[in-house]
């Protein structure tokens, strides 16, 4: 019997020599990011639309500002304090704490009056100071209300005020969600459970509101190198605290810990790109779907 039949050939991969290894060839590193401006662009074709972007004061917020307006897009950034690097954008800006109906009411009715329309909104206000890696028992009800408030209704009030123009305009909405939604851990646990609500909302819409025009598409992004995480005394500098290490280390460790298979945490300008090509007409026939972007933490397909 010969039993070299079916047998694969490696010399075919390696030449003469059947027992030396195929050269490797060299892997870039995983955790290196290439900034934007050293990329090649894609037109969005965005011009001249008109865009509406919550919590745009700092991280993910003020990076698809900065993206929609390079795009062309004549922004409105509402945030509860008007940063001097979202001033800086050209972007109009407005002062509102979107955690009220009357704050997100005031944005959304400036916004029409200054744009005319919307053909654009992002729904990312989120997190704020109520973020803490505390438990169910420890989570009251004034907690569980601050937190929906600002995560889950004000994307609900925004939208309301936005459709008739998004319908007359068939625009699109993007709602920044969180892989919590998918991956909760023991905390925070309002958190976790309102961005759950909001990744629903975002599905419910495109449903409903598909057939008149309106795409809307949901964000989910794991670590981003935003205050949240990067500043001492943001959500990252508690769970460092709770692990008795110094912030410094605990974002070095964050990535094998976390399970981040690219080996970096992200960058709120990979989530605003992702942001703005969901906006756009380039992703006309994407809708009501859940987009992850964490370098490979959530393992569940």
């Amino acid at each position: 019997m010969d039993r070299t039949r079916g047998r694969r050939d490696d010399r075919q991969y390696v030449g003469a020599t059947p027992t030396a290894a195929p050269p490797r060839p060299e892997v870039p590193s995983l955790s290196t990011y290439v900034p934007f401006e050293n990329r090649s662009a894609v037109d969005l074709n965005l011009t001249s639309k008109t865009a509406v972007v919550t919590g745009a004061g700092r991280g993910i917020g003020l990076a698809t500002v900065r993206a929609l307006t390079a795009e062309g897009v004549r922004v409105v950034g509402a945030a509860r304090t008007l940063t001097p690097e979202l001033k800086d954008t050209g972007a109009h800006t407005v002062s509102a704490d979107l955690s009220t109906a009357e704050g997100v009411a005031a944005l959304m009715s400036e916004a029409l009056d200054t744009l005319g329309g919307i053909d654009l909104l992002v729904n990312n206000v989120g997190a704020g100071d109520d973020m803490d890696p505390c438990g169910f028992l420890d989570t009251d009800d004034a907690h569980w209300s601050r937190v929906f408030d600002l995560n889950l209704l004000s994307a609900v009030r925004a939208t309301r005020a936005a459709l008739p123009s998004l319908i007359e305009r068939r625009g699109s909405i993007v709602n920044v969600s969180s892989i919590s939604a998918r991956q909760p851990t023991s905390g925070p646990v309002a958190y976790s459970a309102a961005k759950a609500a909001l990744t629903a909302l975002g599905k419910t819409l495109a449903e409903e509101f598909g057939p008149l025009g309106v795409r809307v598409n949901t964000v989910s992004p794991g670590a981003v190198r935003t205050p949240v995480w990067a500043d001492p005394d943001g959500y990252g500098g508690k769970v460092a605290a709770r692990a008795g290490m110094d912030h410094a280390t605990f974002l070095e460790r964050m990535p094998p810990a976390f399970g981040i298979v690219s080996g970096r945490i992200t960058e709120p300008e990979e989530v605003a790109a992702l942001i703005a090509f969901l906006l756009s007409d380039v992703a006309g026939n994407i809708t009501g779907a859940d987009h992850i972007i964490d370098g490979g933490t959530v393992k569940t397909a």
